[in-house]
């Protein structure tokens, strides 16, 4: 897939070549000089006349008609050099995949030191960039149409040429494919329709997890839960047909079981509200309730591939919330597996039923540390939108961590607050310990703050991907539908991780 070279740039043959262009003057003659005595001046030409642009995230297209090897030469804007953002990197270089994709072209050269700012972006980082977005930006989702004869081009060669040492650079394009590939892992599984992921088939491909990175795994099936207690995540699968499963993988980066950091994701395969039902527009895209899951899946993945020096416990509590005569109800009460007494007020709110089990789950197989996932409620969406995931805490240290790791990600978030008042909105019930509803007034903050409830003195985060989980419309980085939202910080909270 990725070639490191320092020679024969302009000499060597490929279908395309990318140049990074910023916005500066004089960007011609300083960075591709030799590149404009190929084309007897005319670089220059181009850039006067509007052929070739320096603005960020443009993209322009030269032939080259035999002047140099490449047949092709694909100008990335960049903007100004000291504004220019990692992740805006990202993206630029994701637009060009995109381009190039639409060409239909197989191989690829990248003149990766046309990107780099010193002191800022370095050869490495656009190595990883490039391959991250690469590999972000040209996924699909193919479906379950039927496939047509013709066969399909897609870019699997990537040259990238670099007067920085070659090992160096070449580890870190795999680093970014890694984080790239576990994303869009996430982005499949959150892309299938319930009726062909379902908490069975979600343990099936941790199964698969495991065996190929050597993850340590246990799947606990209906009746072990019903042995040790889970009574929160029973009650959302008592109108299902289907079994319910408590997925564990354990990866051991340390040469002791401690400083355990354990990702926690929302498995709802599919969710209808239960009793207290969706309507007809709201209950569509259901399947994408397990998206908290999925990142949690995809960051393993990513783990398995880099190996990380951390402890990392993965706890997926996954099935479906479906309607029948043995499902649960309002006003039912329920015994969690910690032993807290839940009285439903609304079956629609089950992802927080089901997260607190698992998080008693991942306290009782020794995590330290708790960062749970989920597309858990519509009011995060009300008060931060699409773009940005909602976060709770009761741990300003690791929260800061986990804040610095969504940064570099690219993946936005805002913390939103919990006081001792919405505890006690939680805490009001007059038959059960804790209510699973308190209202429509600050929905985002009940929920998580309700999860909390379980995590007690255990640093903890709360992610609400509900909003960022997917998208509409193409961008950057993704076509419309899932974005694998998450996979990636939660991967580089584990890398970056320090104990404080």
């Amino acid at each position: 897939m990725f070639t490191v070279k320092k020679e024969n740039l302009y000499d060597s043959a490929h279908e395309v070549l990318i140049i990074g262009l910023f916005d500066e003057p004089n960007i011609i003659k300083d960075a591709l000089s030799s590149l404009d005595e190929k084309f007897e001046g005319q670089m220059n030409d181009f850039l006067k006349q509007g052929d070739i642009s320096g603005k960020l995230k443009s993209v322009s297209k030269v032939h080259t008609f035999n002047k140099i090897g490449a047949k092709r030469l694909l100008f990335v804007g960049l903007g100004k050099k000291k504004t220019l953002q990692f992740n805006q990197l990202k993206e630029a270089i994701g637009l060009a995949f995109k381009e190039i994709q639409k060409s239909k072209l197989s191989e690829v050269a990248v003149f990766l030191d046309t990107f780099t700012v010193a002191d800022q972006l370095d050869a490495l980082d656009v190595g990883h960039a490039v391959s991250e977005a690469y590999t972000l930006a040209t996924y699909r989702f193919e479906g379950y149409k039927q496939k047509s004869n013709e066969h399909e081009k897609t870019i699997d060669k990537i040259t990238a040429y670099t007067t920085e040492n070659r090992e160096d650079v070449l580890s870190a394009l795999t680093v970014g494919y890694a984080y790239g590939k576990g994303t869009n892992s996430a982005r499949t599984l959150v892309n299938m329709p319930g009726n062909m992921l379902t908490a069975t088939t979600m343990a099936e491909y941790a199964i698969e997890l495991a065996n190929k990175y050597d993850f340590e795994i246990e799947i606990l099936d209906k009746k072990e839960m019903l042995e040790l207690g889970m009574g929160a995540l029973l009650a959302v699968n008592q109108g299902s047909t289907e079994p319910p499963k408590m997925i564990v993988l354990k990866y051991q980066g340390k040469d002791q079981w401690e400083d355990v950091i354990s990702l926690v994701g929302k498995g709802i395969t599919f969710d209808t509200g239960g009793y207290s039902i969706k309507p007809k527009t709201g209950i569509v895209g259901m399947k994408t309730d397990m998206g908290g899951a999925a990142a949690v899946l995809g960051a393993m993945e990513i783990i398995g591939e880099l190996r990380p020096e951390q402890n990392v416990l993965a706890v997926i509590p996954s099935t479906d919330n479906m309607i029948s005569g043995s499902a649960f109800k309002p006003d039912d009460v329920i015994t969690s597996l910690s032993g807290k007494t839940i009285e439903i007020l609304n079956t629609d709110a089950e992802g927080r039923l089901v997260l607190a089990d698992a998080i008693t789950y991942a306290k009782q197989h020794g995590a330290n540390y708790l960062v749970d996932v989920a597309t858990l409620t519509g009011g995060v969406i009300v008060a931060l939108g699409e773009d940005t995931t909602g976060a709770i805490t009761n741990h300003e240290t690791f929260f800061e961590q986990v804040l610095e790791a969504s940064f570099e990600a690219g993946e936005a978030m805002w913390r939103l607050p919990l006081f001792e008042k919405d505890k006690q909105r939680i805490r009001n019930s007059p038959v059960a310990d804790l209510n699973n509803s308190p209202g429509r007034e600050g929905h985002a903050i009940m929920a998580g703050g309700f999860i909390g409830e379980f995590a007690e003195d255990t640093p903890w985060v709360h992610l609400d991907i509900a909003g960022t989980s997917t998208t509409n419309k193409p961008y950057e980085l993704g076509p419309a539908g899932a974005t694998g939202v998450m996979t990636r910080t939660l991967a580089l909270l584990v890398e970056r991780f320090e104990v404080k």
